[in-house]
């Protein structure tokens, strides 16, 4: 008994100890903020956002004309043996040739039947396309962190009310142990009482587990060290309103994957002019600066070549039929088209039951909370006359340790339900597009 009880206060000095580090309160604001800028998703989506930034720039709309230069030499060295017309012979040793050219020249496309127009446009509004989606990131990642972090909360509060349980539960032990000395308890009592501070403890050990993980977990999920340290705050206000008129309106406007849903019907209205542009003809101009020079050996006729010069023109291209392809791709190009339609419509149909899904099960949480807070406050209030019964000797101890335990299970599954109400408002803020709109 003396060992079991060293063990049980050096656990309890180095849990102790490990909640005096944890000097930082972690609140759901600084939260929000660290994982907007250390989240490793988060993160990954702004980079997609700033690539398609990058896309849409007018660098790469085909808009800005083409340069090019090129420059060479070369150089050639040869022994020529010659014949005149009247048969004399000679030969000309280490005749040198050397070659020298430069030139600059300029393309641009003048007209290409609006592709170059529709392209960039669309380029642009994948932009904003990839801004949905990173706002989608945003969301999930949010949903995520308070889930782990409503855990944490709860868990801590868990922790609490299990440290509280294994107090009452030594004390009744001390209690039962002075009862037996004197002769007014029997050594059952003892070993009851001895058994109940052993199971409120390896609920104690086990929570503390089950809270250091979760800890990581969050820390991990904010792109920090998953061995820092932190409190957590455990407070959550129920002050939102909703009814499902107000709900269906916003979410048909502000959710984000009908936002996306409704930009990806107009990229597919820019891949339609896109390939309709194959229908007009193209017009370009070219033009370029050369300069060339040439040293020629003996044998030649001129000792030296020079010119240079400035060339210029347009190409008119127009391909009047081309099998029918540019006509399939047109009519594929719309049936895709009204395939996004119809996928924008089944998400619409789905949010709505989702949204009256989610009120529903909010709207159930709020009155499984408000049931288990009137549960909690039934308990304490049995608990507090069974301990005052239990010291008068009025009842047994089995029947005040089914109080204290009758009054653990109700603040368990008062934390529970809390923090599963919270879950719930954050989901019905997704939908209808708040989330990021929201003060925690």
């Amino acid at each position: 008994m003396q060992n079991y009880k060293y063990i049980l206060f050096i656990f309890l000095f180095s849990v102790a100890n490990s909640f005096a580090q944890e000097s930082e309160i972690l609140t759901k604001n600084k939260a929000v903020r660290i994982a907007l800028e250390n989240n490793y998703g988060i993160k990954m989506a702004n980079n997609a956002v700033e690539i398609a930034k990058n896309n849409a720039s007018v660098y790469n709309s085909g808009y800005l004309p083409t340069v090019s230069a090129s420059a060479g030499a070369t150089y050639n060295n040869s022994t020529s043996d010659l014949t005149s017309q009247t048969g004399v012979e000679s030969t000309v040793e280490n005749g040198e040739t050397k070659s020298y050219n430069a030139s600059i020249g300029l393309n641009y496309t003048i007209f290409d039947g609006f592709g170059r127009k529709y392209n960039y446009q669309k380029l642009k509004e994948s932009h904003n396309l990839s801004e949905l989606e990173a706002k989608t990131v945003i969301e999930n990642s949010l949903l995520q962190l308070f889930s782990i972090y409503y855990e944490v909360a709860r868990l801590t509060e868990n922790n609490k009310n299990l440290e509280e349980t294994l107090s009452i539960s030594k004390n009744r032990l001390k209690r039962s142990e002075y009862a037996y000395e004197y002769g007014q308890s029997t050594k059952l009592d003892v070993l009851n009482a001895e058994v109940d501070v052993n199971n409120d403890s390896i609920s104690y050990i086990n929570s503390q587990r089950l809270l250091a993980n979760a800890k990581r977990d969050l820390n991990v999920l904010l792109g920090r060290s998953a061995q820092e340290k932190f409190g957590i705050d455990t407070n959550v206000n129920f002050e939102l309103t909703f009814n499902n008129s107000t709900l269906q309106t916003k979410a048909k406007e502000y959710n984000i994957e009908i936002q996306k849903a409704t930009k990806n019907i107009e990229l597919s209205d820019f891949d339609i002019k896109i390939n309709k542009s194959s229908y007009l003809p193209s017009l370009s101009l070219n033009s370029a600066y050369s300069f060339n020079k040439n040293d020629n050996p003996a044998t030649a006729l001129f000792a030296e070549q020079y010119s240079k010069g400035v060339n210029a023109g347009l190409s008119l291209n127009w391909n009047i039929f081309d099998g029918g392809n540019t006509k399939t791709r047109v009519a594929n190009a719309k049936i895709s088209r009204d395939n996004l339609k119809i996928q924008k419509e089944q998400i619409e149909n789905q949010l709505e039951r989702d949204v009256a899904n989610a009120l529903e099960v909010y709207n159930n949480s709020l009155f499984i909370l408000s049931s288990e807070e009137k549960n909690v406050e039934t308990n304490q209030r049995n608990f507090e006359r069974s301990e005052e019964n239990f010291k008068l000797g009025q009842i047994t101890s089995i029947e005040y340790r089914q109080a204290q335990v009758n009054l653990l299970n109700s603040k368990s599954s008062l934390n529970t339900a809390k923090y599963n109400a919270k879950n719930a408002e954050l989901q019905l803020l997704q939908l209808t597009g708040d989330l990021l709109n929201t003060s925690f």
